[in-house]
């Protein structure tokens, strides 16, 4: 047998689109700069999470505790859940990717829907199996195409809710109505990244459902409400099979001393909260009624970021020229022609300052 020069890939992993994260950066000259490309939490990580990763900082020649056990106790007594059915993980990416990794294989297949988080198929791909697209409805999940989408291989279904980018949500009878109709050997991961932020009565993140079920996982993550994108802390809340399956596999200490102080700190932060959710229920329809006005559609959102549509007139109004005028202007925001809106952007919620910005930018750009 003829060997390669060189290591390979294994089959499949070079057809991948690599993920591509939000821009952090304005074009040179340009003074300010409000970032609002990657739905960061504008007020920032609760003091007491900086205080506490500061003193962690003081004792990095120590290995983290392995099982996260502060940090687990401090999520299971804010949320009452059982210490036993929680993990956490260096964001929850890697819970995601492990769950995949798991429960998924070459030759199955699994299912997101059709403008649904991108490192879902990523992760499908990424363990030689077939991803499959569920067609959404208005923007928003419709669990009668995820149903049909199903067959003997399917293995994992992902289900963001609230979805990102568009922002749009499944109530949880219709999440309940998608669960029971999917085979007990199919894994529903409802990722809730954005749950804190919502505000409706027929929404639920999910305990619930992990809790009366054997093929439920909710991720959860401090990147958002908490305002700790950059330390990485997930988490899920799971039956104990899948715990199990799960701790055989993740990686030891996967995540790290200061992650877990400035966790447990944030969690037990509910002012800090209260007050990033309330900031966002202010700005959030403000800046959704502002653009409205001047003409632009927004998918209406119940997380922490809008979508915004651009008129079809693209040789003057173009998502991608408004991204230009926005970026030379200091305001980053998130071209979104990978998820199937070319001509979209999303738009974190931010401060006042950056919130009003943008509709004012938008407001010259249009009349340009």
């Amino acid at each position: 047998m003829t060997r390669a020069a060189t290591p390979q890939p294994r089959p499949g992993v070079m057809d991948i689109d690599a993920y591509v994260p939000g821009k952090s950066a304005a074009p040179a000259g340009v003074a300010r700069v409000y970032k609002l490309s990657s739905n960061e939490n504008p007020l920032g990580a609760s003091p007491a999470a900086i205080e506490a990763a500061k003193a962690a900082a003081e004792r990095m020649e120590f290995y983290p505790d392995g099982a996260a056990m502060r940090l687990r106790q401090a999520i299971a007594e804010t949320h009452g859940l059982n210490v036993a059915n929680i993990m956490c993980f260096n964001g929850s990416d890697e819970a995601l990717a492990l769950l995949t990794r798991i429960y998924v294989g070459p030759g199955d297949e699994g299912i997101y829907t059709e403008h649904g988080f991108l490192a879902y198929k990523i992760y499908i791909q990424g363990v030689g199996a077939m991803p499959v697209v569920a067609k959404e409805s208005a923007e928003t999940a419709n669990v009668d195409a995820i149903l049909a989408a199903v067959t003997p291989r399917t293995k994992i279904v992902f289900l963001a809710n609230p979805n990102n980018p568009t922002g749009t949500y499944l109530p949880i009878d219709e999440v309940r109505r998608l669960h029971a109709a999917l085979p007990g050997d199919v894994l529903l991961v409802i990722d809730a990244a954005y749950a804190e932020f919502v505000r409706r009565n027929d929404y639920e993140a999910g305990v619930e459902l992990v809790s009366g079920a054997k093929n439920v996982v909710m991720t959860r993550t401090f990147s958002k409400v908490h305002g700790l994108g950059g330390a990485r802390i997930g988490w899920i809340f799971a039956p104990a099979a899948i715990v199990d399956a799960l701790e055989r596999v993740r990686d030891p200490f996967n995540v790290n001393a200061i992650a877990i102080e400035a966790g447990v700190a944030a969690m037990r932060d509910r002012s800090h909260v209260e007050r990033s959710v309330a900031h966002n229920g202010q700005w959030l329809g403000w800046v959704s009624a502002e653009l409205g006005s001047l003409g632009l559609r927004v998918t209406p959102s119940v997380g922490n970021f809008i979508l915004i549509h651009f008129p079809d007139d693209e040789a003057k109004h173009s998502a991608a020229q408004a991204d230009e005028y926005l970026a030379a202007r200091g305001f980053i925001l998130r071209r979104v022609t990978a998820y199937g809106f070319p001509n979209a952007l999303r738009m974190t919620i931010g401060s006042e300052d950056a919130n009003r910005g943008v509709v004012s930018a938008l407001a010259e750009f249009l009349k340009a």
